[in-house]
Order: structure tokens, then sequence, then C-alpha cells
């Protein structure tokens, strides 16, 4: 199963058990619509229904099916949140999950091969993406002017190089 990182348990909130999740996603509002999550703990998956979620200071508090107090929700500080493909929002136009970056063949528009996906960097403008190539990465900023086609299915990405890229 193809599984996405949602967040992260980084502490307890109260004495009823519900945990406070750092968010790995962009809108916070994707993990109030979600019904149920998978907690990975110590490489081990289980699934829990979300009984309630609300937002607080940037982080996500969820309250847990059979997480009933803070000595249970203690045990939970670490875990990641993790959901499905298919629980997951659609991507927009021009989105695409991370996930499916990765180890993408980047090659520019007249055909040249530069290499592979390997790393994405999350400044405030926009991303940028690190093609590793033979002889030094390539960082390429995640605009519409350089980057032309992206096709997932294929695994490849298809770039243009401006002035000062190489």
């Amino acid at each position: 199963m193809d599984y996405f990182t949602i967040g992260k348990i980084v502490n307890t909130h109260g004495i009823k058990g519900e945990v406070k999740v750092y968010p790995y996603v962009d809108d916070l509002r994707e993990i109030e619509a979600l019904d149920r999550v998978f907690i990975e703990k110590k490489g081990e998956l289980s699934e829990k229904k979300i009984l309630g979620c609300r937002i607080h200071k940037g982080m996500a508090l969820l309250s847990l099916e059979g997480v009933k107090d803070m000595t249970a929700a203690e045990g939970l500080k670490g875990c990641v949140l993790k959901i499905t493909r298919d629980m997951a929002e659609p991507c927009g136009e021009d989105e695409y999950f991370i996930k499916d970056l990765y180890g993408m063949e980047v090659e520019t528009e007249e055909g040249e091969l530069l290499g592979e996906l390997s790393d994405i960097l999350f400044t405030g403008a926009n991303d940028v993406y690190v093609v590793k190539t033979k002889e030094k990465d390539i960082l390429i900023p995640a605009v519409k002017q350089c980057i032309l086609k992206v096709d997932v299915a294929g695994k490849k990405m298809t770039v243009r190089l401006i002035e000062g890229l190489r």
C-alpha cells in the first residue's frame, strides 16, 4: 500500500488524551477532513478513527479512538501519522504529491538527460528541485518558467534551464 506522511505527534494536549500534531501538509484543513489515520509506531502501522480535530497555533489537536487519557497519548509522542493515497486530497492542476517527484528522470526541453530529482528544498518563495547529475547537483526553481512538463506516470520531468542554473 502507498502511504503519505501527513504529520508527527509532538506532544499531548490536556488530560483527556488529545495529541498535538505538527503538520507536514500545506493546509491543516486536509487533516480536519480526515475521519481516520494510520499511526506508525516502531515500524508498525495501526489504524485509528479520528473522534475530533481542532486547529490551535498552527498545530492539529486530535482526539483518537482508544486514546482516552494523557498516559495513552504520551505513548504516541514521536509517532508519525500516515494516510493512504486514496485518502489524500486530489492534486489540482500543476500540483503533485512530493512523494511522486523523488527519483524522476529530469531532462531539458532539448532532450538532454540531466539526472534524477534527488531532493526538494522548501524555501519561502518557491520550492527548489535538486537534480543529481554526474558532475554536480543542479538547483532548479519549481516555477512555470523552468518546469515545463511533469509526467508522474512516466517518472519524467522536462525543464528549461535559465541562465546560471548549470
